[in-house]
């Protein structure tokens, strides 16, 4: 009986915060308001040492770099985060994918963010 308090109040001393990187966050707030609330939900998941439900890395873009899948009628949107830099999730770079492939335009702005949190890691001691 006394396992599952233990088990919510360890999972919230585990929490990560989330760091949008660049116009990241400009960016999902330009999701449809359904795509918007589950691509929190999936965050909040990461944040609690969790994998999202549909993801896959994206090697292209950095070493644990992974993109959140979430698909609806309107289409396909993503969100690329990395959770492995410091004590935070870093969201590279949400976009709405307009074809099979992801964009190159979209896997370089990612790799670049990555690059500058990177970056900052160094920095901070």
């Amino acid at each position: 009986m006394l396992w599952r308090p233990y088990k919510i109040l360890y999972n919230l001393n585990r929490s990560k915060p989330v760091e949008f990187c660049g116009s990241a966050l400009a960016n999902l707030c330009e999701f449809p308001p359904l795509m918007r609330q589950e691509a929190g939900r999936q965050l909040r998941r990461v944040q609690r040492g969790l994998d999202p439900h549909d993801w896959k890395p994206v090697n292209p873009v950095g070493r644990g770099a992974r993109e959140i899948r979430i698909r609806d009628a309107n289409g396909a949107f993503r969100v690329i985060y990395v959770a492995n830099i410091r004590d935070a999730i870093y969201v590279l770079h949400c976009f709405q994918k307009k074809s099979e492939k992801t964009a190159f335009v979209d896997l370089s702005l990612a790799a670049r963010r990555y690059r500058e949190a990177l970056n900052n890691k160094e920095s901070k001691p």
